[in-house]
């Protein structure tokens, strides 16, 4: 049910001490149209009306709504290739740096700095190798094992999925 008040009429439902709509007698109004047939009503007395619909203008909002959420699995079709990706992290030899998150790629901690490491770089245990940013939180990801990075198997500003592979440390 939706409810519309508008106060240029005077209301037959009214608080005769300030001259306000009585939220309790609407109440009851509405109670009393949901348990009829009675589809919509409205009330006019001066410059103050009171209209009570069985049918929210809320509801017809979210019929427009549901054709893009019905379309949204064709948007992800993309990720069919995703498997050979995956074949070829299993092709990759050395450790491999995995995302612990879904969020963006970032090489360097403000566009145009410097990288955290390059290709060749060798790299200690707890450096930090590159950014993932999930939910405006900057996560720093960083080396697991001490060893040259072989591979950067990731584009700066990407989105990059759950245990993707990153790098490739040797």
């Amino acid at each position: 049910m939706s409810l519309h008040y508008r106060p240029r009429y005077t209301p037959l439902i009214h608080n005769k001490v300030n001259n306000t709509m009585d939220i309790r007698k609407i109440k009851k109004l509405i109670d009393m149209i949901g348990e009829s047939d009675v589809a919509e009503i409205e009330i006019h007395e001066g410059e103050e009306s009171v209209r009570i619909s069985r049918h929210s203008t809320l509801a017809q909002a979210s019929q427009y709504y549901a054709a893009p959420l019905a379309a949204a699995p064709q948007t992800f079709a993309a990720p069919a290739a995703e498997p050979a990706k995956k074949g070829e992290a299993d092709q990759l030899t050395g450790h491999i740096v995995r995302s612990p998150m879904v969020g963006t790629f970032y090489r360097s901690s403000t566009p145009g700095a410097k990288a955290f490491v390059e290709l060749g770089q060798r790299v200690e245990a707890g450096d930090t190798l590159c950014i993932i940013e999930a939910m405006k939180i900057l996560n720093p990801i960083e080396a697991d094992k001490s060893g040259k990075v072989t591979k950067v198997l990731v584009e700066n500003a990407q989105p990059v999925e759950y245990n993707q592979p990153l790098f490739v440390i040797e």
